[in-house]
């Protein structure tokens, strides 16, 4: 297991080291940047050091209330909104007008702060940040967590002392003038996501139905949920609960097809079923009770998924929101570490029939976690801390 070490320099400066952390607009783009901060702040504290963390964020992301939660400092810059889309010419349009002023901002944080170095962990969010850093001869180390690099990250990268890949085959994609500043620290863990206890999870979750003779089926769209996924489950569960429990993140989604699903199971099966629009801290019990997660793929989750070892069905629309999700499924598989359901393959006799042989065939599960464990990285936080404060202490 990899550990952070404090490099000597510091140690010896003994002055407060700042840090400006950029990324967000989801829970994939943040917690690699909450994994830092926890980690250098524990590792500063053992040598009475003090770490003086600064987030720089968008407007709308769920990045200000998760720096709230952990005391970091938070200003909030406009961006280009969402990179994403099916036509190129509005994705560009959104951009022009914000990103500018944006990185006005931005360069004017960084600027007053003067950080040791600058992490950034993608999203839409951290683009003006990442330019701001470049502008200012600041030291940037982006941290990509898809197979394939997102397009935020495409973008800052060019400016990067330093560039973190969570995935071995990620090094193929870069330009071969970056390869030689990267290096595959892995995708961090939410903070205390390793160290769940399946035997408390019922009763932490309220879910006084749940089966001790059945396996367990863990079903999320992520933090904001996933249509697709929801009316795909809740069609199966007529004969998915007959051999399983299901706890099912469901996300923000009210008028969605749940409560009408939870309605129509027989009485006898209603209760192995339990539906939740988020999962907060008792996440982690639930993934260590969990015998199968079904997911979108998105990138937290398989970096989740591959650390914990976890064997998972992974289920995409016929043209996925962003192409790190196929890519994520695709490196998956290719390992026999998950196994995939894309489009019109994605129908409930056939999410019955590929979870019915993973929950029915111990085996095959045992060797689908090994597999995914060889791809997971548990050490990824102190690595990419250790890739950090290493830039820090080379900063003048």
């Amino acid at each position: 297991m990899t550990h952070v070490v404090v490099p000597q320099a510091l140690i010896d400066r003994r002055d407060p080291v700042r840090l400006v952390v950029s990324g967000g607009g989801s829970g994939g783009h943040t917690f690699p940047a909450v994994a830092v901060v926890r980690a250098a702040r524990t590792a500063f504290r053992a040598h009475g050091l003090e770490l003086q963390p600064f987030w720089v964020g968008g407007e709308r992301g769920v990045e200000a209330k998760v720096a709230a939660e952990e005391g970091v400092p938070f200003t909030a810059i406009p961006t280009g909104g969402t990179f994403r889309g099916s036509n190129r010419l509005s994705r560009l349009s959104s951009a022009v007008g914000r990103v500018p002023v944006g990185v006005r901002e931005a360069v004017n944080i960084v600027r007053g702060i003067r950080p040791h170095a600058v992490l950034c962990t993608g999203g839409y969010a951290s683009v003006p940040v990442g330019l701001a850093a470049r502008l200012c001869h600041r030291p940037l180390l982006v941290h990509e967590q898809a197979v394939r690099v997102e397009l935020a990250n495409r973008i800052t990268m060019r400016g990067a002392a330093r560039v973190a890949l969570s995935a071995e085959p990620t090094m193929d994609l870069l330009p071969e003038r970056l390869r030689g500043r990267a290096v595959v620290t892995g995708n961090p863990l939410r903070p205390g996501l390793a160290d769940g206890d399946a035997r408390a999870a019922p009763a932490r979750l309220g879910w006084d139905g749940w089966t001790p003779s059945l396996p367990t089926v863990y079903v999320t769209g992520g933090s904001r949920g996933a249509r697709h996924i929801n009316e795909l489950v809740t069609a199966a569960l007529p004969e998915l609960l007959r051999y399983a429990n299901v706890f099912h993140q469901a996300g923000a989604e009210p008028a969605g097809p749940v409560p009408a699903a939870v309605e129509r199971l027989p009485p006898d099966l209603r209760p192995r079923y339990l539906a939740r629009g988020f999962v907060g801290e008792e996440l982690a019990d639930l993934l260590a009770l969990a015998d199968v997660v079904v997911s979108g793929g998105g990138c937290g989750t398989v970096g989740e998924l591959t650390a914990l070892g976890k064997p998972s069905v992974l289920v995409l629309p016929a043209r996925p929101a962003g192409d790190e999700r196929r890519r994520n499924a695709e490196h998956l598989a290719a390992h026999g570490a998950a196994r995939v359901l894309v489009g019109e393959e994605a129908a409930p006799a056939r999410l019955v029939g590929e979870l019915a042989l993973l929950l029915t065939d111990p085996l095959r599960r045992s060797e689908m976690s090994a597999m995914a464990r060889r791809l997971g990285r548990p050490g990824a936080a102190a690595a990419l801390t250790n890739e950090v404060l290493a830039l820090c202490a080379a900063a003048s």
